[in-house]
């Protein structure tokens, strides 16, 4: 989800960061550190149903400069806020109110303090993203990860970068009261260039399977739309796969819906009295189906079948997962009335947000033109298309 009020900007370089740093707090940073947004190609709402996603990490994300300080509190700032906030060393482990955006570092770092590690140093903290508002390419975990990054590094904590992940997804949990899965955690921290990132939710096993799209680029339609996970609708999708999977133990031990095969779940869905839940797990058993599927095809070179799957992803979401709504449907249809686009559609958690989409390469102008005009006709709102760059995770820039 997205957690700052920042419209995307992608011309302050670290110069900049750190006489902003200096302007804030009077004295110069001691170290910065990077991690990236995401997108998802295919696999949505599978991740908390234990089945298998595919995000990749993008070259924008979340900025975090730090300098210790001696006022036994740490001091938080996002460019995009006025103030200055603190919070004293004692006071590390409990939520603010407001949902306030300081909750989700202050979540990474209660972290540290519930696992035992002493912090008995106050620091000042500058923030700063680019990732686009709003856009469903979670911005929230970017801060999780750049945050249990630096924590780690500072205190020379030791943790690898899934456990890094862990501590981004508790943090939302704990401090942001979203039931999220791991994936975007996961994707900003173990991002790599160039690269998609097949991750089995459960066991938390992944590989790193090279993107090549020879003429084809991955193009991010921003709705304007601003999706908010947090309004309660993400939750009840959770528990709702959760009843589900507690009315077909009655007749098969089942610990997550992406356990069953489509040709299983077909015998035995009907134990599913809740129409409502039975709809949320048709999309999760049929999407990750699709994911396995689409996979296979990128390792092959089939992008052709990707895409067709993308489409497939979409359309379940909408039908099945109801979580794309009016602006999400008009960016996907509109764009698959293109001549040169091969598959898109709604991608992370949904109510607005973004579509990705993969366009051939002379298509793009004329994507960007139609789809744009046809978009903003049918709803009113002007989109913002972004050509992606896929990028590496989390990491300390100086």
């Amino acid at each position: 989800m997205d957690v700052y009020n920042q419209p995307i900007k992608t011309t302050m370089n670290v110069n900049e960061l750190k006489q902003a740093f200096q302007e804030a707090y009077g004295k110069a940073s001691t170290a910065v550190y990077f991690s990236p947004g995401r997108v998802n190609l295919i696999g949505e709402h599978t991740d908390y149903n234990g089945g298998h996603v595919f995000p990749c990490a993008l070259s924008f994300g979340t900025y975090l400069l730090i300098a210790p300080n001696d006022q036994k509190v740490f001091r938080f700032k996002s460019l995009n806020q006025p103030a200055i906030e603190s919070v004293a060393l004692d006071k590390l482990t409990i939520p603010l109110g407001g949902n306030s955006w300081i909750n989700y570092p202050l979540g990474c770092i209660a972290q540290y303090v519930k696992r035992g590690f002493k912090i008995e140093q106050g620091y000042d903290i500058l923030i700063w993203g680019n990732v686009p508002n709003g856009a469903g390419l979670s911005s929230s975990a970017a801060l999780e990860v750049v945050t249990a990054y630096m924590m780690n590094d500072q205190l020379r904590a030791g943790y690898d970068r899934t456990e890094l992940a862990k501590i981004g997804q508790l943090s939302e949990h704990e401090f942001a009261g979203v039931n999220c899965g791991i994936m975007d955690q996961f994707a900003s921290a173990q991002g790599k260039k160039d690269h998609a990132i097949y991750l089995d939710c459960d066991t938390l096993q992944f590989e790193l399977v090279p993107v090549k799209l020879e003429c084809v680029k991955v193009v991010i339609a921003n709705t304007h739309s601003p999706h908010k996970l947090d309004s309660g609708a993400y939750n009840d999708r959770v528990a709702q796969c959760h009843k589900a999977v507690e009315q077909l133990n009655s007749v098969r031990p089942l610990k997550y819906l992406a356990e069953l095969s489509e040709q299983e779940f077909e015998a035995i869905k009907s134990a599913i009295t809740d129409p409502i839940a039975l709809k949320r797990a048709t999309h999760v058993v049929g999407e990750v189906q699709r994911t396995r599927d689409a996979v296979e095809a990128l390792k092959k070179g089939d992008i052709a079948t990707f895409g067709r799957l993308m489409c497939e992803s979409h359309k379940s979401l909408r039908d099945y997962y109801e979580v794309t709504g009016e602006q999400l449907d008009a960016m996907a249809e509109e764009a698959w009335k293109i001549d040169g686009v091969i598959g898109s559609r709604m991608t992370g958690g949904g109510f607005g947000g973004c579509t990705v989409s993969l366009v051939h390469d002379e298509a793009i102008p004329r994507f960007i033109e139609q789809v744009g005009a046809n978009y903003e006709r049918r709803t009113g709102i002007k989109p913002e298309f972004y050509i992606a760059e896929i990028g590496d995770g989390a990491r300390r820039v100086e």
